[in-house]
């Protein structure tokens, strides 16, 4: 009897669903804002002092913000401040923020920031977190994957908080003003922010500490493990999360912000043309610049590059123009500029470029329609565009002549377009404002 065929293997049994993730925690912020910048030396609170003509809270502001699982920025202001903060937020178009009064020391303002929280009023768009974050307003480079550390111990241990290696050694004086004793530096750490913990965990700390902790005190931490009996999870925190004490650290700060936003450059060409000049400038920079990003895009309406460049937020253009008595590109430029908003946040710098055969074209020539750009530059400065110009003189080496005579002018081009390269680096590292409608020449 010949054998049937083979069963059918059976089915495999489906596999088990895989566990749902577990929901993220709902995450808000609180930065006290009520500080006088007594240690600064001037008038205005530091949270107020400008950086790049923007006030320093406004850039800490926007690193929270970016952080799309952070669902509420609550703000403890002064009132005398109140109105200058709605038209920080305003101007600067932040997002997610809410305002509070402010308490005379920090610790109250960090309860009524907390109190604002936990209210949960019907008429209020703000809900109680499971996980609040405590920020300072004048620490303004925060990272999100900081903020993630944090706050992801702090839903394990109930509180966390960002250390660093102490940079000094910790002394403590006798009542003569003597050494009494110093502290190990490796055992221990500077307590940086942020700061995050569970609500409840800090909210009840802040109802039951004293009147002494609310006036003196200055660690979050430490009101949490002596009320809430929490031991707070300690994060390294990066370099980046120092505070902004004294004037010094305003021009600290600002040379940080200016160089991360040089880090793109965009070269604005029509011209596909690889022996034009724009292109060996263009290389040039790219050799010079070697630590930098430098493209290039066109102004052409069916060219979607530079718009792309635009909404990348790179925030210094070099726009080539041939010798012409109008800034048609230049200006072409600007209104795209304009239109994105870009400039909200940050300086953007442009530099208009030309070329001029020496030998061909007088100086006196042209002057005249290139001293336009001052105009120009006068009207965009109120946008927060800086413009400026820059003239390259070269010779034209792909004429008749002799051998040498071309080598000679080769070596003047490459001489002129390395200098103008030099200028345009200056430019976008520096972005001083002193120099908008200036025409320097190469």
């Amino acid at each position: 009897m010949e054998p049937g065929p083979a069963a059918a293997p059976a089915p495999a049994p489906a596999p088990a669903p895989a566990p749902a993730p577990a929901p993220a925690p709902a995450v808000a912020a609180v930065l006290p804002a009520g500080g006088s910048g007594e240690r600064m030396g001037v008038p205005t609170p530091k949270q107020f002092c400008p950086v790049l003509e923007r006030p320093l809270i406004s850039y800490t502001l926007q690193a929270l913000e970016s952080v799309c699982w952070i669902k509420d920025i609550v703000v403890a202001v002064t009132g005398e401040n109140m109105e200058a903060m709605k038209g920080i937020i305003q101007k600067y178009q932040h997002q997610r923020i809410s305002l509070v009064a402010a308490g005379v020391t920090r610790h109250r303002s960090i309860f009524n920031g907390l109190k604002a929280l936990a209210e949960d009023q019907p008429d209020s768009k703000l809900s109680k977190p499971e996980v609040v974050i405590i920020h300072d307003a004048v620490r303004p480079f925060v990272e999100e994957d900081v903020l993630l550390k944090v706050v992801t111990a702090a839903k394990e241990h109930g509180a966390a908080g960002a250390i660093r290696p102490l940079v000094s050694t910790v002394i403590s004086p006798s009542a003569d003003g003597c050494l009494d004793h110093s502290l190990d530096r490796a055992r221990h750490r500077a307590s940086e922010m942020p700061q995050a913990f569970l609500f409840d965990v800090i909210y009840e700390a802040y109802q039951q500490c004293s009147d002494y902790d609310l006036e003196f005190g200055t660690e979050c931490l430490q009101l949490a493990l002596k009320y809430g009996h929490v031991h707070a999870k300690l994060v390294e925190g990066s370099p980046d999360l120092w505070k902004v004490t004294y004037k010094r650290d305003l021009y600290a700060a600002e040379s940080i912000i200016k160089e991360r936003i040089s880090q793109h450059i965009c070269i604005v060409m029509d011209t596909k043309d690889e022996n034009h000049v724009g292109h060996h400038l263009e290389e040039i920079l790219k050799n010079e610049l070697n630590h930098v990003k430098v493209t290039s895009g066109a102004l052409c309406p069916a060219g979607r590059d530079l718009e792309q460049i635009i909404l990348e937020q790179c925030y210094s253009y070099v726009c080539v123009n041939v010798m012409s008595p109008d800034f048609e590109k230049t200006r072409r430029l600007l209104n795209m500029l304009e239109e994105s908003n870009l400039s909200i946040l940050y300086p953007v710098v442009v530099i208009s470029v030309y070329f001029l055969d020496y030998k061909s074209v007088p100086f006196d020539q042209k002057m005249e329609n290139l001293m336009q750009i001052k105009e120009y530059a006068k009207e965009v400065k109120k946008r927060n565009i800086l413009l400026c110009g820059l003239l390259i003189y070269y010779p034209q080496v792909f004429c008749s002549g002799k051998t040498m005579q071309l080598l000679m002018e080769e070596q003047n081009l490459q001489a002129s377009l390395r200098q103008g390269a030099t200028i345009i680096a200056t430019l976008i590292k520096e972005r001083n404002s002193g120099l908008v409608g200036q025409l320097l020449v190469a």
